[in-house]
């Protein structure tokens, strides 16, 4: 990997676990360890914040160049792949590097603060296609034999490694457009049967055996636009969870994009109620810090404790 690159990254608050593989602490891991909030995710499925572990294990490459996307696009061949155990071994310490500045805090639960070192839940996403990490399925049959649960999140570009993919506990695909020609705008994906990739991979999710999510990111201005577009393809697709999130003006997407971008909850709230207006899907709950309704449909169950 370009080192420049890499320490521009380490100064962003990552900690390399390997060649191509990092951590960063989440701001909702921090706020849970002081009793100040938790993330989303434990709202919704019932996770710890405090023991989630946000990872990638493919900083180095990502086959889009999304304009809300908070990283810059730099890709990197892999060259010396990763060990899957050799990550796992190296997240403890990466965790106490990252959150041994919160050790004197007063209002630390030292409780958690002695569990955090050691995560449970996974997010492996962060930045990069973690979906073409070699190895991706070695590490999640580890993380799961060490009875842990995976969260990873594809961009739905590789049908084909999907179709070959240990199937995590959950597993997200990000949608951002409604169409081809908006996909191509907003996502810039590298290949030119990009929005027929996602369509295949999307196609895949009624037939998947795990826990399904599609997330859409709302760009206020820009892909806020005929719900009904985004139902016809939702409603194909029918997963078992919708997450409506609205877009962040954060790191490299502020080159990209204004303020004025980021819809407010009550903007996605009212989108939200715009596709469940022509689909079979319900709002069941929210979270206003994190701009994001989960929609699940009418005749399923509320939502599963991520546990059971």
């Amino acid at each position: 990997m370009d080192q420049d690159y890499k320490k521009k990254l380490e100064e962003q608050g990552y900690r390399f676990i390997g060649e191509h593989s990092a951590i960063k602490t989440c701001e909702w891991k921090k706020k849970s360890l002081t009793n100040k909030g938790v993330c989303y995710k434990q709202k919704f499925y019932g996770i710890n914040s405090h023991l989630c572990c946000q990872m990638s294990v493919a900083v180095n490459f990502c086959d889009e160049d999304c304009i809300f996307c908070w990283r810059e696009h730099k890709n990197f061949s892999f060259e010396k792949i990763d060990d899957p155990n050799e990550l796992l071994k190296n997240i403890p310490k990466a965790e106490k590097s990252l959150l041994s500045g919160l050790g004197g805090n007063e209002y630390i639960d030292k409780k958690k603060f002695s569990q955090a070192y050691n995560p449970i839940h996974f997010a492996i996403s962060l930045t990069g296609e973690s979906i073409y990490y070699p190895r991706i399925n070695e590490l999640i049959q580890e993380i799961h034999k060490n009875k842990g649960t995976t969260f990873l999140v594809t961009n739905g570009q590789s049908p084909s490694l999907l179709k070959k993919l240990t199937q995590p506990t959950q597993l997200y695909i990000s949608l951002a457009a409604n169409s081809k020609e908006m996909f191509n705008n907003i996502c810039k994906p590298s290949r030119k049967n990009g929005w027929e990739l996602l369509i295949k991979s999307l196609d895949l999710l009624k037939v998947l055996k795990t826990r399904t999510t599609i997330r859409l990111t709302l760009i206020k201005g820009i892909n806020m636009t005929e719900p009904e577009k985004y139902v016809e393809i939702l409603e194909k697709a029918s997963p078992k969870f919708i997450e409506v999130k609205a877009y962040m003006r954060v790191g490299a997407s502020r080159n990209r994009l204004d303020t004025k971008n980021m819809p407010l909850h009550s903007e996605i709230k009212e989108f939200a109620k715009e596709i469940c207006k022509y689909s079979s899907y319900r709002i069941i709950d929210e979270q206003k810090e994190s701009r994001v309704i989960l929609l699940m449909k009418e005749n399923k169950d509320r939502y599963l404790n991520i546990y059971i």
